[in-house]
């Protein structure tokens, strides 16, 4: 007898789910136009994991954060906010990153978070993943966002960490055995990672679904437009992805800067 795939909104709806975001670069518009979209439909992950951009979204959303106020700020977001270039290990202090952190975050320690969230960073002593569920978000927020050359590292436990996605590119370490997760992939245009490497691939496990919107626009500090566009594309794509049949684990669309983009942003 054939089984009819649940769509994804079913699948999501049915238990409490985790939502995972990946690292790359400036992807925070899209993970918050995935959050967007999530909670507009009335689903509300019960705790969040991520490493870099996906730990920035992570982070705001489980200490409170609505996302229309991620959008509003990151939507007049500029250089300035957080380009604070000095003398050290990367191009920018990231004091100003830190700060703009602080005026976004209602709560600012793990402790206070209204839903759990655990965050990769990359221990430079060890040269491994550490992830972080106590103490300061602020300063755990920015070690995972602090891309080596570009950000200098953040310190936790006096331990210098950079970017999470050096190692966790997937934000994936902080999940559990059994835990019901949606996983938001962002592809990775990184040309020091080989084609072939393991990070570049849409993971696969047991009560895990992969959503991916291909074709998103790449944001960065000298094309924060993009950004904007990617956050509306993004949320359009998972409302559709939410009527989309389960296959494989996955449900991949592929997106375009449609004119319509702007009306079905919310």
């Amino acid at each position: 007898m054939h089984t009819q795939r649940p769509s994804l909104g079913q699948w999501l709806a049915d238990a409490p789910f985790t939502l995972s975001m990946s690292s790359g670069f400036f992807g925070f518009f899209a993970h918050a136009g995935v959050l967007q979209a999530l909670r507009d439909n009335a689903l509300e992950p019960a705790r969040y994991t991520g490493s870099s951009a996906g730990a920035l979204v992570a982070g705001l959303a489980a200490a409170g954060c609505l996302p229309q106020t991620m959008k509003a700020r990151l939507h007049t977001l500029d250089r300035d906010h957080f380009w604070d270039p000095g003398p050290g290990l990367g191009v920018l202090k990231g004091q100003a990153f830190r700060q703009l952190l602080a005026s976004l975050l209602p709560v600012t320690n793990f402790g206070s978070c209204p839903r759990p969230v655990a965050i990769s960073v990359w221990q430079a002593a060890s040269g491994r993943t550490q992830v972080l569920e106590h103490g300061d978000l602020v300063e755990a927020i920015y070690s995972s966002c602090a891309v080596p050359v570009l950000f200098q590292p953040g310190r936790i436990d006096g331990k210098l960490c950079w970017d999470g996605g050096i190692r966790d590119r997937h934000g994936l370490a902080g999940t559990h055995s059994g835990e019901r997760i949606l996983y938001h992939h962002l592809a990775s245009r990184s040309p020091w990672r080989r084609k072939s490497s393991a990070s570049l691939q849409v993971p696969s496990r047991r009560h895990m679904v992969s959503l991916v919107l291909e074709g998103l626009p790449r944001s960065g500090p000298s094309s924060l437009e993009q950004g904007r566009l990617a956050f509306q594309m993004a949320y359009q794509g998972t409302i559709e992805a939410l009527n989309r049949p389960v296959k494989d684990g996955q449900v991949r669309l592929e997106m375009t800067p449609a004119s319509n983009a702007q009306e079905a942003s919310p």
